[in-house]
């Protein structure tokens, strides 16, 4: 059959090809911003972090300008924000596409970033001083997406490129020295270095000098940054039921692991989050049989409470410490809620979302206070429950008031067969590193795990199939990291870097002078438009 030569000249012209060529550039963008999640757990590429955004960056430097580099940094963070919480689907549906296209525009001023740096008309290579300014423009431009979608409000510190660096010895040590931020600062730097090798030739030599300094710099940090003097040990006890429907038989099946541990000498046994399905102020058996528990065992129990408060509205997710006489007083109630999971923002413009996914039916109420709690031996502990252990800022504040034992209860039985209970687990490490202090990750259904001082793993993780409870020999420290004494002085500092850029770029454009308008070629009577000159 032979096609009508206009349909033709449609289906092959120029539009047509553009129209083809933005597409592949998009879905070139969503892949190429999506790589970087390969190096998170469960794949686990630690590695691959470093080069995973180089792809990325090369597209964007090829954009023609700055508003197809703006486009490239949507379309890539939407496809990263996709990646890192892909495992969020079942439960948000269609909904997490909003999102993480909402969440992926944070990247779009990146992209022209970007793109003023390493690209230009032509894509042509970076001369040596733009090459130079882009190791610490860039990495900086970064950390400011990473710290605004770090908001509780937007979903937490998810996916924060640092924290794929979480069993790497030499990623957890900056980690104590600038947290998870510096860590973050350090790799998106030679994803940028190894973009301009190859991409400038003329840049080569400062980029690699530039890279030799900071490995330089990375060494002595190694060498001369604090570390924890060892003080004493803990014995701690992980409760993880498994999968188990229903509270009574999750209460039950956890009963049961405890009772094990009888004669085993632990100082602190630990359950999940949402261990216990109501208030035991209201349900005075469930609490007696948990302290029967503590005197069995012969020490504290730290349960988490998902239910209705007995004493004030709604409902709240409390950890909750018992001792032999019943709970003890003290008690936590989880601050940081996850959006959507545990509360709908804006409920009255959002609530069609429960509708299409399984969002919050009822909203939780929110903790207003940090909580350290001591134990009889006097162990002071930090609870935090859920993704509050993404949140750097709170495992500080925790240890800046004592503890010496961070303390996550969570659940992530929802997401079971999916990458994020060893996402969640791994960012323990991150906090026992930037704190100076173990920590301990327990769970309901897997993947548990505990973490000594410097981040690194003691014992083994308690996997997705393990029903069981374990009792860890956790060396306790003294001491203050540098993190701890300095808190987000990464965060400032590159804070600094992205304004001093924006006052430059700002400056040059001010006293740049103003094109003068074309002037019309003169005519004369030999050659005017009338009598053309042959």
């Amino acid at each position: 059959m032979r096609v009508p030569a206009g349909l033709r000249h449609r289906l092959t012209g120029p539009r047509h090809l553009l129209t083809v060529s933005r597409w592949w550039r998009g879905a070139a963008a969503v892949l190429a911003g999506a790589l970087p999640a390969l190096a998170f757990p469960a794949p686990g590429l630690w590695w691959f972090a470093y080069v995973a955004l180089v792809p990325w960056l090369l597209l964007i430097r090829s954009a023609r300008d700055g508003r197809w580099a703006a486009l490239d940094g949507w379309l890539g963070g939407t496809g990263f924000m996709l990646a890192v919480h892909h495992w969020l689907m079942p439960s948000l549906t269609v909904f997490i596409v909003v999102l993480a296209a909402l969440l992926g525009l944070l990247w779009a001023p990146w992209g022209f970033l970007v793109r003023s740096l390493l690209g230009g008309p032509g894509a042509g290579a970076p001369s040596p001083r733009r090459a130079t300014a882009a190791l610490a423009v860039l990495p900086s431009g970064w950390l400011m997406v990473e710290l605004v979608r770090s908001w509780q409000g937007l979903g937490g510190p998810w996916g924060v490129l640092g924290s794929s660096q979480w069993q790497v010895p030499m990623g957890l040590r900056l980690a104590s020295v600038g947290g998870v931020w510096l860590v973050s600062l350090v790799v998106v730097a030679v994803n940028v270095a190894v973009t301009v090798l190859l991409v400038s030739r003329p840049a080569r030599t400062p980029v690699v000098a530039a890279v030799l300094a900071g490995a330089v710099a990375v060494g002595a940090l190694w060498a001369w940054a604090p570390r924890q003097e060892k003080a004493g040990r803990a014995r701690i006890a992980v409760v993880q039921p498994g999968v188990v429907e229903g509270p009574d038989a999750r209460f039950a099946r956890s009963e049961t692991l405890t009772r094990s541990l009888a004669g085993r000498d632990v100082d602190l046994v630990v359950w999940g989050e949402s261990s216990v399905g109501s208030d035991l102020t209201a349900r005075p058996d469930l609490a007696a049989r948990i302290a029967s528990l503590s005197r069995a065992v012969g020490a504290d129990i730290l349960v988490n409470v998902d239910a209705r408060r007995a004493d004030r509205p709604g409902i709240f997710k409390s950890s909750v410490l018992v001792g032999p006489d019943g709970p003890t007083g003290d008690r936590y109630d989880k601050m940081r809620l996850v959006p959507f999971g545990e509360y709908i923002p804006a409920r009255s413009l959002l609530g069609w979302a429960t509708s299409v996914g399984k969002a919050a039916g009822e909203d939780r109420r929110r903790g207003t206070t940090p909580v350290v709690m001591t134990l009889p031996d006097g162990l002071r502990i930090g609870p935090l429950v859920c993704f509050e252990s993404a949140f750097p800022d709170m495992s500080r504040h925790l240890v800046r008031e004592g503890a010496r034992l961070v303390v996550a209860q969570s659940s992530t039985s929802s997401f079971q067969h999916s990458w994020a209970p060893a996402q969640h687990a791994s960012l323990a490490a991150l906090r026992a590193a930037e704190t100076g202090r173990p920590a301990v990750h327990a769970t309901l259904t897997g993947i548990s795990a505990v973490y000594g001082p410097d981040g690194e793993r003691i014992g083994h993780w308690l996997g997705t199939e393990r029903s069981t409870a374990a009792v860890y020999d956790v060396p306790l420290a003294e001491g203050s990291t540098l993190y701890l004494r300095f808190g987000d002085w990464a965060v400032y500092a590159a804070l600094l870097v992205v304004a001093a850029y924006g006052a430059l770029v700002g400056r040059r454009s001010f006293r740049r002078p103003a094109p003068e308008p074309p002037v019309p070629p003169a005519r004369t009577a030999r050659a005017s438009r009338e009598r053309p000159v042959h």
